[in-house]
């Protein structure tokens, strides 16, 4: 039977970097990944390991795009956009930031509650739990039977 929902724990950075690892192995053009979690969560950090290793690049520059909004990314399969939507206040702002163009490559998006409306039907959802130091819980649930190869 597939899997709908994942719940487990993340003990370190290695763990949700092997996770992203993981889910850049079998994401494709037209897919979003929506972080979620509160400050700290590790949402950028997931963005960059995903990135580095859907590039290839181990040692891939992705800055935080905070005050940028998005960073492209040219991929071997694709063209990824990491999207940062914390200091947007809705949806409609997101048009300028190219949003639509975006969607035929891999969107990553922190703080996806500002999608609304345009929160992708299909979409992977990472939610991101600190519990202590480095320790973390992940729920994930969105992509069908794909979910089973983010098992640890």
């Amino acid at each position: 039977m597939p899997v709908d929902s994942l719940i487990f724990t993340l003990p370190d950075l290695a763990a949700t970097e092997a996770l992203a690892a993981r889910a850049a192995a079998v994401a494709r053009p037209g897919d979003a990944l929506l972080l979620e979690g509160p400050l700290g969560a590790g949402k950028s950090a997931f963005a960059r390991a995903f990135l580095r290793a859907a590039s290839g690049d181990p040692a891939l520059e992705v800055p935080s795009p905070s005050f940028t909004l998005v960073q492209a990314y040219e991929l071997p399969a694709c063209t990824a956009h990491h999207f940062d939507l914390y200091r947007l206040s809705g949806p409609d702002e997101l048009e300028e930031l190219g949003w639509e163009e975006a969607r035929d490559g891999i969107v990553l998006v922190e703080w996806p509650q500002r999608l609304e409306y345009l929160t992708p039907p299909d979409a992977l959802h990472l939610r991101l739990e600190p519990v202590a130091g480095d320790l973390r819980t992940v729920t994930l649930f969105g992509w069908g039977p794909r979910m089973e190869a983010l098992l640890p």
